[in-house]
């Protein structure tokens, strides 16, 4: 299938593939936009079934990064890598820095930093020989505090719109850094915590240090909780998982939690299931990564996540108002937002 046929393809300003024949490196790097001149976005280290995988994945993400750039009001594109392999027994910093390398022949168009599988330790081998880089130990490091924070603040404004009520329960699947940071805030509320996880050490940590009480995978789905929170890996949300859901809200930390974003949406919303996008739940790691580079302060940064509250409610009134779903909404102000931008005419946008 050519690039410019694939069904994750819109419109994407530059893909590339790297290989790296010393280590073993493969890797994805793709732009979906440089709006504001540069694109920004996360290495995600998976072991992938095969390359097109791994293409279907990094196509979406990258998308995805531009939507939540340009709805947190940041002044980057979207970009994303994949490197192709397991973490635990591929990586090498040898291997890092061939990346780096990989990087730095983008000429500037794309600043990475760590996601799924890729540390702030592992960023320091990368820079050794790319300085595009965002997420070293000092500067904004490890973002899955304010990625958790972030999810948080969107799960608060998901129940006061449909629950007008604090939240009561939860569950969150995949107990990683992301969803560690999210509990925290949810046990100081008082929530009722359901973990599951496929690492059996993350559940025991949820159950001992987080109150949790453990579920198995294939109960997650069909938990009688206010909420779920999918923090783990993508297309959770599919034709086997969506008919079980009885919570009320589906808020979480991983990227494009839909296998099928109109299929499994649509699916959602008739169900009366408030699904708040992911790239808006989740855009506190962007917006904790980017602050070394924009130069804004912590203060400024912490209000940044803050303002996810807010966002999430002028999508639901948007929502509202149009008849539609929060994702249809975010999608069409994401698209207003860049198609104003791209406007040749000062502050009107083209019909």
């Amino acid at each position: 299938m050519s690039l410019f046929e694939h069904p994750e393809f819109d419109g994407h300003e530059h893909v590339s593939h790297f290989y790296d024949a010393a280590t073993g490196l493969r890797a994805i790097v793709a732009i979906h936009s440089s709006r504001k001149s540069v694109a920004g976005g996360g290495i995600r280290f998976f072991p992938y079934a095969n390359s097109q995988d791994a293409l279907c994945d990094v196509l979406r993400l990258s998308k995805g990064m531009t939507y939540k750039s340009a709805l947190a009001g940041l002044p980057f594109g979207g970009g994303k890598s994949v490197i192709i392999g397991d973490p635990r027994t591929q990586k090498s910093e040898a291997l890092l820095e061939a990346f780096g390398r990989c990087i730095e022949r983008l000429g500037g168009k794309y600043i990475c930093a760590e996601d799924m599988g890729v540390t702030p330790d592992d960023m320091v081998a990368i820079s050794r020989t790319t300085s595009l880089v965002t997420g070293l130990p000092g500067k904004s490091g490890d973002t899955s505090p304010l990625t958790g924070y972030g999810v948080y603040r969107a799960l608060r404004a998901a129940a006061d719109r449909k629950l007008i009520r604090p939240l009561a329960s939860a569950g969150i699947l995949g107990f990683g850094n992301v969803g560690r940071n999210l509990a925290g805030h949810l046990r100081k509320d008082g929530v009722q915590l359901f973990v599951a996880d496929i690492n059996a050490e993350n559940v025991r940590l949820a159950v001992d240090k987080y109150g949790a009480t453990e579920v198995g995978l294939d109960q997650f789905f069909s938990l009688k909780v206010d909420a779920i929170a999918p923090c783990s890996i993508g297309a959770v949300l599919n034709d086997e998982t969506v008919p079980l859901i009885q919570a009320f809200i589906i808020c979480g930390g991983a990227n494009n939690q839909l296998a099928d974003v109109e299929k499994h949406g649509r699916m959602l919303f008739e169900k009366g299931v408030l699904f708040v996008p992911d790239y808006i739940a989740n855009v506190g790691g962007l917006i904790s990564g980017s602050a070394e580079v924009t130069g804004r302060s912590q203060t400024q940064t912490q209000q940044m996540v803050e303002n996810i509250y807010d966002t999430c409610m002028k999508i639901f009134q948007l929502a509202e108002e149009s008849s539609c779903s929060p994702l249809q909404a975010a999608e069409q102000l994401a698209v207003q937002i860049l198609r104003k931008e791209a406007s040749p005419y000062s502050g009107t946008s083209r019909s």
